[in-house]
């Protein structure tokens, strides 16, 4: 995670850090799959983004040309198809769930991924690298008390959950970190999809954290 996000979490504005910061570029590929499906279910955001990368195409037409090395080759291999073409992005197959840019990171749907059972009514499915994952919970159902050793990016794909930062549903994104303990509560109805990208694990607080680290220490 960027040390922006960091710094603008502490200062209270997290949702506007990650959103500058996807708009300069400096999020991990995983963190920008998240802010592209967020802008994609919440497209009233996408102004905010624009507005920003404007900000920086104009910066950076301030500043003087640096000469390129071996301007020719490079210019000769793009036109010959010898160099992979830009922002052609493959659909990624039909899923009522997963917004675009999700469905062609994970290169398939929701029925077909293979989750391993975390807890009653909490299953994960760990992706690309480690603390990216997609979690299915169970409608009703309550999360362990927790808080984070780092920050977590959580987007919400299908469902909603509660705790004590908010509400949160389909394409809402809550960043936590070591300052939010919380327990998380799904809506009953429907259960909740999310994915989730985390520079580091949680750690588990309330009777449960307290009977795991009385384990560990013995």
């Amino acid at each position: 995670m960027t040390p922006s996000i960091h710094g603008a979490v502490e200062a209270g504005r997290p949702l506007d850090a990650l959103l500058a910061a996807y708009a300069s570029g400096s999020v991990s590929p995983p963190l920008g799959v998240l802010v592209e499906s967020h802008l994609e279910l919440k497209p009233e955001n996408r102004a905010f983004v624009d507005a920003l990368e404007a900000l920086g195409g104009q910066q950076l037409g301030a500043m003087a040309p640096v000469p390129l090395s071996d301007r020719d080759r490079r210019l000769a291999a793009i036109l010959d198809g010898d160099a992979p073409a830009l922002h052609q992005v493959p659909e990624g197959p039909i899923d009522p769930i997963l917004p675009r840019p999700l469905r062609t990171f994970l290169g398939h749907g929701l029925d077909t991924v293979k989750w391993r059972w975390l807890m009653p009514g909490l299953r994960e499915s760990r992706l690309d690298g480690d603390g990216v994952s997609l979690l299915w919970a169970k409608a009703g159902s309550k999360m362990p008390v927790h808080t984070h050793r780092g920050i977590e990016v959580t987007l919400v794909l299908s469902g909603a959950f509660s705790d004590s930062a908010g509400r949160f549903a389909r394409g809402d994104i809550e960043i936590g970190d070591e300052d939010l303990d919380h327990q998380p509560i799904v809506e009953k109805g429907e259960d909740c999809f999310c994915f989730v990208v985390a520079d580091a694990p949680l750690r588990l607080t309330g009777k449960i954290g307290r009977w795991i680290d009385k384990l560990q220490a013995h």
